[in-house]
């Protein structure tokens, strides 16, 4: 009974029954207990995190872009030289394809003269003129060369004809000389038989003298022949010179007649160049009047002018103004380090942070960051950028997958932008061991396997 009374007083007692020793060692006891099995659990905890699917991604930091040139903020240049007088537009003011942005007036003294154009025009029907009659000289031209062809057919004919008959004449004086000649042979036989007969007494003298009276004729028939023959063949020659002459005649008026026609080709072909060099110069001032008014290449808003004031001089192919182009098909351009460029491929998803709407991004859980944006990768570059990284370009995402958001239509090119391109999922220790040794994100499979699958 005494032992249970002991045991029930025991129970009864307080800790502050106790000594002040006693309560420290029960607290220490307590306390290393405690704290034994919250670092057990907290290992359990760590370990099993190691194992969690941890999602690899690239980071990349750089602004809001248009994905099309035509849709970036382009300037506005005048096309010539002028002066200032009017400005139709102010900065943000939104304007339409066409507008009248600026206007000019003429400040070059070549095109001071108000009737420049009907002057031009003046010239040009001169020209015109010059070009009708060089027409005209080649056609009087090319008569002459025809008549001159059909003079040289009549004169040719005559003059081979009478070459003909002079051959004829030779040939005709040549068988005469020769008959002659047979006749005085035969008249000296006779005549030396007649002189052996006269000293046989057979012929009287008057018979000898006769016979000789006929050789002198025969004689002086065979000069006359042959000199005859000579003035057929002298006339043969002259006829073959007055054939020459008469090519050689042709040839130098034919040559001249070409000459002239060249002349008149030559004169053509310069009065067709001036004529087109004034319609060419007809045409510039028509275009050139209508420069003087700069317009609105496409839609858009006019982000800032780049000349102030009435009357100042501008020059040829100066800026006038930026234009923000209307309704661009936006884009974001990241830039990213050239050892992760290998990984990236086109269509790869993004995450994107923009400047002004608060979001909360989880590196390796991109499932529950809060306040990001869907995107796609549709450009990589070939070659890197001056700071030695490579850019892509992220186009939003379309259609939008569930349970995200449009990009905000308030964004504005040149606004900051921050993203992650998603990759493979590896265990958690094995992304906390590539970051402590500064190895690249690991790929489900080689590029070469993707191109043969």
């Amino acid at each position: 009974m005494l032992i249970n009374k002991d045991r029930s007083s025991q129970k009864t007692l307080s800790w502050r029954d106790l000594s002040d020793d006693a309560v420290g060692k029960l607290l220490k006891e307590r306390g290393s207990l405690v704290l034994g099995r919250i670092l057990v659990f907290s290992g359990i905890v760590f370990l099993l995190a190691l194992f969690l699917p941890w999602r690899q991604t690239i980071p990349g930091v750089g602004a809001v872009t248009a994905l099309r040139p035509q849709d970036r903020p382009q300037t506005i240049q005048n096309q010539i030289g002028g002066r200032i007088e009017y400005w139709a537009v102010t900065e943000g003011q939104e304007v339409k394809k066409g507008d009248t942005i600026l206007v000019l007036s003429e400040t070059s003294q070549s095109y001071f003269d108000p009737m420049l154009p009907l002057r031009l025009e003046e010239q040009l029907n001169a020209k015109q003129s010059g070009e009708d009659a060089a027409n005209q000289k080649m056609k009087a031209t090319e008569a002459q060369i025809q008549a001159l062809r059909n003079g040289l057919e009549f004169q040719l004919e005559s003059a081979k004809n009478k070459v003909i008959q002079a051959q004829n004449m030779v040939k005709i004086d040549s068988a005469e000389l020769v008959a002659v000649m047979s006749f005085l042979e035969t008249s000296e036989k006779r005549l030396k038989r007649y002189e052996e007969g006269y000293r046989d007494g057979l012929f009287s003298l008057t018979d000898i003298e006769t016979r000789r009276l006929n050789l002198q004729n025969d004689r002086a028939k065979v000069v006359s022949a042959d000199n005859k023959l000579s003035n057929s063949r002298q006339s043969l020659t002259n006829a073959s010179i007055e054939l020459n002459n008469i090519r050689a005649k042709y040839n130098e008026s034919l040559a001249k007649a070409q000459s002239d026609l060249s002349s008149a080709f030559s004169s053509k072909a310069s009065v067709q160049g001036d004529i087109a060099k004034l319609r060419n110069e007809i045409s510039n001032i028509d275009v050139r009047r209508g420069l003087y008014v700069v317009r609105a290449p496409q839609d858009g808003f006019i982000v800032k002018t780049f000349k102030a004031g009435i009357g100042e001089n501008m020059k040829e192919g100066e800026s006038v103004a930026t234009l923000q182009p209307k309704k661009p098909l936006l884009a974001v351009e990241l830039y990213v380090n050239a050892m992760d460029v290998p990984l990236i491929e086109p269509e790869s998803d993004v995450r994107l942070q923009f400047d002004g709407w608060p979001s909360i991004q989880f590196s390796g859980w991109p499932s529950v960051a809060v306040g990001t944006f869907a995107g796609k990768v549709s450009v990589i570059d070939k070659v890197s950028s001056t700071n030695g990284r490579f850019r892509i370009l992220i186009r939003a995402t379309d259609p939008v997958p569930e349970g995200d958001e449009p990009w905000p239509i308030q964004l504005n090119q040149g606004s900051g932008a921050y993203g992650r391109v998603i990759l493979n999922k590896v265990p958690l220790w094995y992304e906390i061991w590539r970051q402590l040794n500064g190895f690249p994100p690991s790929l489900e499979r080689e590029p070469k396997e993707r191109e043969k699958k």
